[in-house]
C-alpha cells in the first residue's frame, strides 16, 4: 500500500476512534437547551416538559434557558454560533427554524447550513376560529360570509411572518378569499380581541385556542393538519373541506449547531426518543393538542428542509417580507 494511502487510512481510523471516544464520554457536564422565547409559551412548555426525561436518558442535568428577542431569532442565532459539541442545544420550532428564515429580510442564520436537526418532538396543528359574534358556525358558512364581503372580513394572527400568518395566506390562495389580515404581537392579545369580537376570525396554534374552544367561547371551523386532531375530533381538516393537499402544522424539535460529531447527534437523538416514550411526557403534550413525532434523524433533517422551502415559496408568492 502506498505511503500516502496508508497515511489517509490511518487518519480516517484515528478520526473514527476519536468520534467514538467523544460519544462515549458525552455528556460529562450539564447540557443547555436554549428556548428563544419568553417563559410560559408553547416552546417553553415543550422544553420544560421533556427536559427532566431527557436528563434521565443522558445521565446529566439538562438546563432550560430562555433567550428571547427578535421573534425568536436571537436565541436561535446564538445556538447556531455555539461550539458544536452537543452542550448547547436549541428547542427549535417551525416559527424560528423554517418560517422566520423564509420571511425575514435579514437573518443571522440559515436553517439548513447553520443548524443540525437532531430530532423532532411534537407537531401541533393550527385551527381556524370565529369570534362569538361572527355569524358563522362552520367552514362553508365562513367561505360564503367572506365571499359576500370581499376585503372586509378580518382575520388575526400572532404577527407578520408568523406560522399562522403563513398558514392563513396559504388558505387564502387556495380558496381565493380576500380577508383583512390583522397582525398582533403574539397570540395572547389576538385571542383577547377574538373573544371580545373586535376581530372576526383567527388562525392560531391549537395549544393557544383549544381551552377557549372547549369552553365554547370561540368557534372552531377547521384544523390545518393532514388528519383530524384527536384533541378536536369533530373539527374537519381544511384538506377534507376541499383544499387539496393543504397542511400547515407547526413542529418543535431539538437542534444544535452545524458540524456536530455524528456520534453525539446519534446519542442525543436516542436520548430524545427515550424521553418521548415516557408516558407523563406524552400525556402532557396530548393535553395541549400536540402529537408526538417519531422520525429518524436523517428523516427529520429532510422534513425541516422541505418545510423551509414550502414556506419560502408561500412568502415569495404572497410578498411577505419582515424587516
Amino acid at each position: 500500500m502506498p505511503k500516502n494511502l496508508m497515511h489517509c487510512v490511518a487518519m480516517v481510523a484515528a478520526a473514527v476512534l476519536c468520534q467514538a471516544a467523544v460519544a462515549q464520554d458525552f455528556p460529562n457536564r450539564p447540557v443547555r437547551i436554549i428556548v428563544p422565547w419568553p417563559p410560559s409559551g408553547n416552546v417553553d412548555i415543550t422544553a420544560r416538559t421533556v427536559a427532566p426525561a431527557l436528563a434521565e436518558a443522558l445521565g446529566q442535568q439538562v438546563i432550560v434557558e430562555n433567550r428571547p428577542g427578535a421573534g425568536g431569532t436571537t436565541g436561535t442565532a446564538a445556538v447556531a454560533k455555539s461550539p458544536p459539541d452537543g452542550y448547547t442545544l436549541l428547542l427549535g420550532s417551525s416559527g424560528t427554524v423554517t418560517n422566520a428564515p423564509a420571511v425575514y429580510k435579514n437573518i443571522a442564520y440559515d436553517p439548513v447550513k447553520d443548524l443540525t436537526a437532531i430530532g423532532p418532538i411534537q407537531s401541533v396543528p393550527m385551527v381556524l376560529t370565529a369570534a362569538p359574534k361572527t355569524p358563522v358556525t362552520n367552514f362553508a358558512e365562513f367561505v360564503a360570509y367572506a365571499k359576500a364581503k370581499p376585503g372586509q372580513v378580518s382575520i388575526a394572527s400572532a404577527g407578520n411572518g408568523s406560522s399562522n400568518h403563513l398558514a392563513l395566506e396559504l388558505m387564502m390562495r387556495q380558496t381565493g378569499l380576500k380577508l383583512i389580515h390583522i397582525p398582533y404581537k403574539g397570540s395572547g392579545p389576538a385571542i383577547t380581541d377574538l373573544l371580545g369580537s373586535q376581530v372576526e376570525t383567527m388562525m392560531d396554534q391549537m395549544t393557544a385556542s383549544i381551552g377557549h374552544i372547549r369552553d365554547g367561547r370561540i368557534k372552531a371551523l377547521a384544523v390545518t393538519s393532514k388528519l383530524r386532531s384527536p384533541s378536536l375530533p369533530n373539527v374537519p381538516t381544511l384538506a377534507e373541506l376541499g383544499l387539496a393537499g393543504y397542511e400547515a402544522s407547526t413542529f418543535t424539535g431539538l437542534f444544535g449547531p452545524a458540524g456536530m460529531p455524528p456520534a453525539v447527534v446519534e446519542k442525543l437523538h436516542a436520548a430524545l426518543h427515550q424521553a418521548l416514550s415516557v408516558e407523563s411526557v406524552r400525556a402532557r403534550y396530548h393535553s395541549i393538542g400536540g402529537e408526538i413525532m417519531d422520525m429518524t434523524q436523517p428523516d427529520f433533517a429532510a422534513y425541516v428542509r422541505t418545510d423551509f422551502e414550502k414556506w419560502r415559496q408561500v412568502a415569495r408568492e404572497a410578498n411577505i417580507v419582515v424587516e
